[in-house]
């Protein structure tokens, strides 16, 4: 896939509503595994069952930092909502999910909380099931019209005298 294809998007301005929505949520839980480490990073990690929690919190953090910040400018939007989306998953898969089953599943471990099941994880899930979507719907119609992508695309399109010299 070329980077002008890449970065190309017909989205209207206003999916600038969604991606300031998806970066700025990711931008502040990534920040937020570094200022709280034991609650929201390595720590919370660990009591999840996530393999080498002192490595994936960190990486993690960076992760949700950079992409979300991508996602804010509309820079590389399709790359940084994909690598979101696969962090959402995983934390959908490794927390939720053990919600919705009332038990622990693989490695991921059961938080104690007042009820199991579907309502009980649809409510625990619901930001996380908001940036899944969103995320989903950036990798799908790209940045918008208001987004460094489609400057940069502006920008390295051909003109229209350009193919008329050819």
């Amino acid at each position: 896939m070329s980077m002008r294809r890449l970065l190309a998007t017909r989205a209207p301005a206003t999916t600038i509503l969604i991606r300031c929505l998806v970066g700025a949520v990711f931008l502040s839980e990534g920040i937020q595994k570094f200022l709280f480490p034991a609650e929201l990073g390595a720590g919370r990690f660990l009591k999840i069952g996530i393999p080498a929690p002192e490595v994936m919190g960190p990486f993690v953090g960076v992760v949700e930092i950079v992409c979300g910040g991508l996602v804010l400018l509309g820079l590389f939007t399709r790359p940084a909502a994909l690598m979101l989306f696969f962090t959402i998953s995983v934390a959908l898969v490794s927390t939720k999910l053990p919600i919705l089953l009332g038990h622990g599943f693989w490695t991921f471990t059961l938080r104690e909380l007042k009820r199991y099941g579907f309502w009980s994880m649809a409510h625990e899930a619901r930001t996380d099931f908001c940036m899944w979507l969103g995320s989903l719907f950036l990798m799908v119609v790209g940045a918008g019209a208001i987004s460094l992508d489609a400057l940069l695309t502006r920008r390295n399109s051909p003109k229209p005298d350009d193919d008329a010299a050819k």
